[in-house]
């Protein structure tokens, strides 16, 4: 066996690369905080100007912390639902830098699987 030392490493090209661009940028939380309403869900501001977002039932949170979540190192977003008696909740984190789309997205997604219980 002989080794070309002259080149070491690899070569490529761009081509067999397939370099893609990808959605980068915090962007604006207005594009997951204007897809609640005041009718199903409660909103509050507080003072460090963190937004939290809580179903009227209590189930669902969603948090915004543009600083970062207070003792949790770069998260910026946070999604709850509680479970029930028979299944387990879940819960998302997003960090500061995930784009707003991406967090939309999952949003959009969980409150699709949402349904309003019929009154007993």
């Amino acid at each position: 066996m002989t080794v070309d030392a002259s080149s070491p490493g690899f070569t490529t090209t761009v081509a067999a690369l397939r370099l893609r661009t990808w959605l980068l940028g915090r962007g604006q939380p207005m594009a997951v905080i204007d897809l609640f309403t005041d009718v199903d869900f409660k909103v509050i501001v507080d003072d460090r100007a963190d937004v939290h977002i809580a179903s009227k039932d209590g189930r669902f949170y969603l948090g915004w912390f543009p600083d970062g979540r207070p003792g949790y190192s770069g998260e910026g977003w946070k999604v709850a639902v509680t479970g029930t008696a028979d299944a387990p909740g879940y819960s998302i984190s997003f960090d500061t830098e995930t784009p707003v789309d991406v967090v939309a997205a999952a949003v959009t997604r969980i409150l699709a699987t949402s349904s309003p219980v019929a009154p007993a």
